[in-house]
């Protein structure tokens, strides 16, 4: 069994080698990794307004566009206050 195996159906996060951060709940994969999610939204960091949130919906990200995957645990996630959380965007991977 995949390590990914144990995600679906779950909320995971996804962060691509462009440093962009997706939020959705895991619904398949394929051998090349390239990932389904589904209720999809994309985190938008900035160090001046809080977490933009861009809602996509169903999204396929290839499987060479990912850096990591891990799952969100929900009970958390839904206590973060978005609107206040600062950061810097992320930047793209450099091998």
């Amino acid at each position: 069994m995949s390590g990914l195996e144990s995600y679906i159906n779950h909320t995971v996060s996804i962060i691509t080698a462009d440093g962009r951060n997706f939020i959705g709940t895991l619904k398949g994969f394929d051998q090349t990794i390239n990932i389904i999610i589904d209720e999809c939204h994309e985190r938008v960091f900035s160090t001046s307004s809080g977490i933009e949130q861009i809602v996509l919906g169903l999204h396929i990200i290839r499987g060479d566009n990912i850096a990591v995957i891990g799952l969100i645990d929900e009970s958390i996630d839904s206590r973060l206050d978005l609107a206040n959380i600062r950061g810097e965007p992320l930047g793209p991977v450099v091998h």
